[in-house]
């Protein structure tokens, strides 16, 4: 099985499961984590998810260049169903990598290795991350004479400082976890066997807060960047006025004056 989809208790886990080939994107890999994250979206009962990876030295390595990138470029055939359905529909891998697809729900990295390429830009679709001390970062297509598509031009000179992005992408070397948490890409860095228990400390945390409020704080972040400071305020008032309005707005005020746990129905 390429990818682990599970859920209890309001999160989401999503697991890369290919560790003989370093978790790389292979097209039955994209195809289950398309259907991951649309899941994911449309099931009220989700609060959270949490993307890892299977062992304790590789996060994601990216696409599979024996399998997946040859698809692309032509260099092959497409053999399987798999194959003909990305090359058949390549808006699939975008979906997969969180490049252009509307989530508004958190998601936490638990970086347990190396993320590079694809395995890095997936992380720009994610809230909160969180390391493993021997984690390792980094864009290496500029060494293969290939551009990293999946938004990272765009992307991560959003999420650390200008020059630092363009030398990640212009050399293709690699950083390790204590200077990514320096340029604040990660949230923090822990020992490797403490990965998942921060990530689900930090899920669970998110899960008893209102979701309404919660997708509404990700879409008005989302939505405001890049727009002018008036139009980002009015987008927020757009989205987030709406919550107040809402039964768990309501419920979360009573819920404190009655010094209990809120009881939110998502309405």
């Amino acid at each position: 099985m390429a990818l682990i989809y599970e859920k209890k208790e309001g999160i989401a886990y999503i697991r890369f499961n290919r560790p003989e080939a370093k978790n790389a994107f292979d097209p039955e890999t994209v195809i289950a984590l398309a259907e991951a994250w649309a899941d994911y979206r449309d099931d009220p009962g989700l609060r959270c998810a949490i993307l890892t990876g299977t062992g304790d030295q590789v996060f994601c390595s990216g696409a599979d260049l024996a399998k997946l990138i040859p698809l692309f470029t032509g260099a092959r055939k497409p053999e399987t169903e798999a194959d003909r359905t990305v090359v058949k529909n390549p808006k699939l891998l975008q979906q997969a990598i969180l490049r252009e697809f509307d989530l508004y729900k958190p998601v936490i990295a638990a970086i347990n290795g190396m993320a590079i390429a694809g395995g890095f830009e997936i992380l720009y679709g994610t809230d909160i991350r969180i390391a493993a001390e021997g984690a390792k970062f980094g864009l290496q297509e500029v060494k293969w004479s290939i551009l990293p598509l999946m938004g990272s031009t765009v992307k991560l000179p959003l999420q650390m400082p200008y020059a630092k992005a363009m030398e990640i992408l212009l050399t293709g070397e690699l950083i390790d976890a204590q200077e990514a948490y320096r340029l604040g890409f990660v949230n923090r860095v822990v020992p490797g066997d403490q990965v998942m228990a921060e990530a689900e400390r930090i899920a669970k945390i998110i899960v008893k807060n209102g979701p309404l409020a919660v997708k509404a704080i990700k879409q008005c972040v989302l939505s405001g960047i890049g727009l002018p400071m008036a139009q980002a305020l009015a987008k927020e008032i757009e989205i987030g006025f709406p919550v107040f309005l809402s039964e768990d707005a309501r419920e979360g005020p009573r819920a404190f004056k009655e010094k209990r746990e809120p009881n939110y129905q998502g309405k």
